[in-house]
């Protein structure tokens, strides 16, 4: 193909040879006003000058006319292998192909949809815009889409300068029921009531033998599931109790209906953090002692933490005549906090408490039925726990871990996490905490100064004092826990005496045990889940040398044996992968766990019944259209721009007759010396012209 046109490069700019065209235009009326017969070889003079400033030249172009882009895209995303949906992709792919080869001058490029990363869905969007930017964009004919039509998206869809056509895969008599979880809280308080909000719904031509109803099933952290019918359609509340602190793992599943499209998404997880509301501690203080306040201290700077202090100031022996009704602000309700109430404690402190008739003996029976219920007492002794004063003689020293020899050891000390205590959560990994063995050059705490001797421990022994005595004791009675210091020079560690030591948080991990702070269980099972990916990090803490091997059962009933290497005293880990999303559950010995990776359903398969919507809007705005596989394949044509892009059995695209030039070619249309020539021709021409008509008039 070739073309040719005229181009001009004037010597002078195209202003300077405006203005002197008009200057030719003036000197060629003066020349018509004063009646100069040579004024048309004057014009013709002046307009062969201007032609040689502006210096016009011949252009020859080569041009090649350039093949059209039809795009292809076919989606192979999870939702497009439901049903028969592959094999109508395969087969319309197969056809198309060849018919958009076969077009003339007209190249074909394909480009495939994928399953989006981290749940991301369906990216045809993302897909279409790359592949068009690849693309010069005026060179392409058409777009062809062989998809379900659902995307995730939408906002990246691209502009279109040529008809976009879905082939929609899928039956017009396809439907889906689809469990949905509409809100689920993160958190929970333990003992009250959480709610989540569900619904079961339908999607797409709902056969009547679907029914109304459905069969849920519930289960929590892997417990026998419960079923219950609920209504299709309608909005559910389900209230749930958390019965643990920490992750509680309630799985929903539905029963899969005949007919339906997938299953895929008749089930849901939901991951809530089970947290205390209040943590209420009764701390009972004896005897005024220099570390009094310490216990105190503690407790109040936890916001978490209602305390209720119980203060003895005066002892029954001190008989001052003060009258009774003066000894207090208010009547201290001991009845109402150590009978009727107890239960809505969380942990009981006896600070340095001796037995002088205060409480009766009933209280202290009740406080032990307290603790082998699910309750928690601490006990922290001073000299007063050796003596006949001693709660070990109260009906409390029945779930004591350890007895009184009777001897106050007075002697300073450095206490010392025993070869248990480095296992133990509560003790294992406190800053600067010497070896149990002893090593005189190494960073350790600061001494204490007196320890209550005690013998006869059932409990675990986790720290050690003065000749090795037991100083912290840690045991279980019935449900509840028992804890108890075996000093009440703690308080040192505050002061800094001797560079003290990590008062605050040994305090705060003994009564948090006590409590039953997951964190600072012996034994357990963890599994911590990177976020956004399917690895996992196992923890197994134990209190032994070796931890056996964890077994995981997989969403598909397969179980995969992991070997936890040890990390360090009392806590085994191992990194672990995860081969795809759903529910595994961790078995060790009598430990189990329940981890959610990912939603129990792909986003693919939220809304599986095919459907245009989402691409109608771009198909309406390039002049595309819709067809549906399942009434055949269309053939594909050729159509002019501007003309109706699809019909009857059959879609268009629009060829553009781009083209590429390959050559240019310029040829001056006079050279410089014919321009001055042809002006100088004309400009004698007329001058002679001129004297000869002057010559002939009359004298």
């Amino acid at each position: 193909m070739n073309g040719v046109s005229v181009v001009f490069a004037p010597l002078v700019p195209w202003p300077v040879l405006a203005g002197l065209s008009a200057l030719a235009v003036l000197l060629l009326a003066v020349a018509l006003w004063r009646g100069l017969k040579g004024w048309a070889l004057r014009g013709l003079a002046l307009l062969a000058l201007l032609g040689g400033l502006a210096q016009p030249s011949v252009q020859h172009e080569d041009k090649t006319a350039l093949s059209d882009i039809v795009l292809l895209v076919d989606d192979r995303s999870a939702s497009q292998m439901l049903s028969d949906r592959g094999a109508q992709t395969d087969a319309a792919l197969a056809q198309l192909s060849a018919a958009i080869t076969a077009l003339p001058n007209t190249e074909l490029r394909r480009a495939t949809v994928r399953d989006g990363a981290q749940n991301a869905g369906t990216q045809l969007g993302a897909v279409l815009s790359e592949a068009l930017a690849a693309e010069p964009r005026g060179r392409v004919a058409g777009v062809v889409v062989l998809s379900d039509g659902r995307l995730h998206d939408p906002e990246a869809l691209p502009d279109l300068p040529a008809p976009l056509h879905l082939l929609r895969t899928g039956h017009a008599s396809d439907w889906d029921r689809r469990l949905v979880i509409e809100t689920a809280p993160a958190f929970g308080i333990i003992g009250e009531e959480t709610v989540i909000r569900l619904k079961v719904e339908d999607s797409g031509a709902v056969p009547p033998a679907a029914g109304a109803t459905a069969r849920l099933t519930i289960s929590i952290d892997g417990a026998a599931p419960q079923d219950y019918p609920v209504m299709v359609g309608q909005d559910l509340e389900l209230p749930l109790q958390l019965e643990h602190a920490g992750q509680n793992v309630v799985q929903f599943s539905l029963d899969a209906a005949p007919g339906q499209l997938t299953a895929q998404n008749d089930s849901a997880v939901v991951s809530i953090n089970g947290v205390r509301d209040r943590l209420r501690v009764l701390l009972v203080s004896g005897q005024p002692h220099a570390g009094e306040r310490t216990w105190r201290n503690l407790l109040k700077s936890d916001a978490g933490v209602d305390l209720v202090h119980f203060t003895i100031l005066r002892p029954p022996e001190k008989q001052d005549g003060t009258p009774v009704s003066e000894l207090s602000l208010i009547a201290f309700p001991t009845q109402e906090l150590f009978l009727d109430k107890i239960d809505e404690f969380d942990l009981i402190i006896f600070d340095r408490y001796a037995e002088r008739g205060i409480l009766p003996a009933a209280y202290f029976e009740n406080i032990r039925a307290y603790v082998e219920r699910g309750g928690a007492v601490l006990v922290s002794a001073g000299p007063e726990f050796a003596t006949v004063e001693s709660l070990w003689q109260t009906p409390l020293g029945d779930i004591l871990p350890a007895r009184p020899t009777g001897r106050v050891l007075s002697t300073a000390f450095l206490p010392r996490p025993t070869v248990l205590g480095l296992r133990h959560p509560v003790t294992a990994g406190l800053t600067g905490a010497p070896p149990p063995a002893g090593d005189p050059g190494a960073n350790h705490w600061g001494r204490w100064l007196r320890q209550i001797e005690l013998t006869g421990a059932r409990g675990e022994v986790v720290m050690q004092g003065a000749q090795e005595a037991p100083l912290l004791v840690l045991d279980r009675a019935g449900k509840g826990r028992v804890a108890l210091l075996a000093s009440d020079h703690a308080w040192l560690w505050d002061r800094g005496y001797e560079g003290g030591g990590p008062q605050l948080e040994l305090l705060r991990r003994i009564a948090h045990w006590a409590m039953k702070e997951p964190d600072l269980e012996e034994e357990a099972l963890q599994a911590e889940v990177e976020p956004g990916s399917l690895s996992v990090t196992i923890t197994r803490r134990t209190m032994q040398d070796r931890a056996s091997p964890v077994q995981i059962t997989r969403p598909d009933g397969t179980v995969e044996t992991v070997t936890l290497p040890q990390v360090e005293p009392g806590r085994f880990a191992q990194g672990w992968t995860a081969p795809a999303e759903g529910l595994y559950r961790l078995k060790q010995d009598d430990l189990e766990r329940v981890v959610a990776l990912g939603p129990a359903s792909a986003r693919e398969y939220e809304t599986p019944v095919a459907s245009g919507a989402a691409l109608a809007p771009l198909i309406a705005a390039s002049g595309g259209s819709e067809v549906a596989l399942e009434n055949g394949i269309p053939d594909l044509r050729q159509v002019r721009p501007g003309r109706v892009a699809a019909g009857r059995g059959w879609i268009g695209v629009t060829p553009r007759e781009v083209t590429a030039t390959t050559d240019i070619r310029l040829r001056a249309l006079l050279p410089g010396w014919a321009w001055l020539a042809l002006v100088a021709a004309l400009a004698v021409a007329a001058w002679l012209i001129e004297g000869r008509r002057r010559g002939d008039q009359p004298n």
